[in-house]
């Protein structure tokens, strides 16, 4: 009889362990791939039945696109960082509308651009992430924008025709919390009509910009670099105003956060630590 009661309380001790086990590896599994679904795609240009692709400078000459450039409705800017949730990749997006600036055209060069985002009204689909984004992350309240600066000029080329896409390489100085560096980066570009679209990549390594590190002990596990995606629809009529608040509410720039799209569950609640 005893061995008996030995023998169930083994199995049994057992039993809980493998569930234990099984939570603890199944349920990211399934919290990622089918509660929480895959994270919104990288931006791209938007879609235009004519749009050819060339390399810089082979476009036909067009009309002139001298003048100033205002980033219009459309526009958008976030970041994407990689992470690891209990072994489980992740690709973690935030994103915000709330951008304004401009650049100058003179004939077929970039003679200087100033882009600004409202980093407090940057959203993801959760609340839990969000908090740390805004606090001990990136401290929005004492670093509310992120600003890039043109440094040298931008030669285009041959001017583009429509629905033709070129890449250039761009530097320039960017400022983000409480720090001004400066960085290179490719961008694409696409003219369409009466407007431009530009999209860009900005690699960040986040120690280089004293951002912490947004891994929680052992339960989320962070890149330590990341990629701003920045895409830019320029209009030679009115742009977005700038914002007149730090906060992400009765913030009037940029036309409100973009949407992220959440789940229709509870969200997975992340540790405070």
């Amino acid at each position: 009889m005893a061995a008996n009661k030995r023998r169930r309380i083994v199995v049994a001790v057992v039993g809980v362990v493998v569930v234990v086990l099984l939570a603890a590896f199944l349920g990211p599994y399934v919290y990622i791939h089918f509660i929480e679904g895959p994270a919104p795609a990288k931006l791209e240009l938007p879609k235009s039945p004519a749009t050819t692709s060339t390399s810089q400078g082979t476009a036909a000459t067009s009309s002139s696109v001298d003048g100033t450039w205002n980033v219009g409705t459309g526009s958008q800017a976030g970041y994407r960082v990689q992470e690891v949730l209990v072994g489980q990749n992740a690709t973690a997006v935030g994103r915000t509308s709330k951008i304004w600036g401009s650049l100058t055209i003179s004939g077929s060069t970039v003679t200087k651009g100033s882009f600004t985002v409202d980093m407090a009204s940057v959203v993801s689909d959760q609340s839990q992430r969000n908090a740390r984004f805004d606090g001990s992350i990136m401290d929005v309240s004492q670093y509310p924008t992120a600003t890039l600066t043109l440094s040298a000029p931008i030669d285009l080329g041959t001017i583009p025709a429509d629905g033709t896409v070129e890449h250039y390489n761009a530097t320039g100085d960017l400022d983000m919390h409480g720090l001004t560096k400066s960085v290179s980066f490719p961008v694409t570009a696409e003219r369409i009509g009466s407007g431009i679209d530009v999209l860009a990549d900005i690699p960040v390594t986040f120690s280089e910009w004293n951002i912490a590190n947004p891994s929680v002990g052992g339960f989320v596990t962070t890149a330590n670099s990341g990629t701003l995606e920045v895409l830019l629809q320029l209009t030679q009529g009115a742009g977005n105003p700038a914002s007149t608040s730090s906060g992400s509410s009765g913030s009037v720039g940029g036309g409100g956060p973009v949407t992220v799209p959440s789940t229709t569950v509870p969200p997975l609640s992340v540790p405070s630590g």
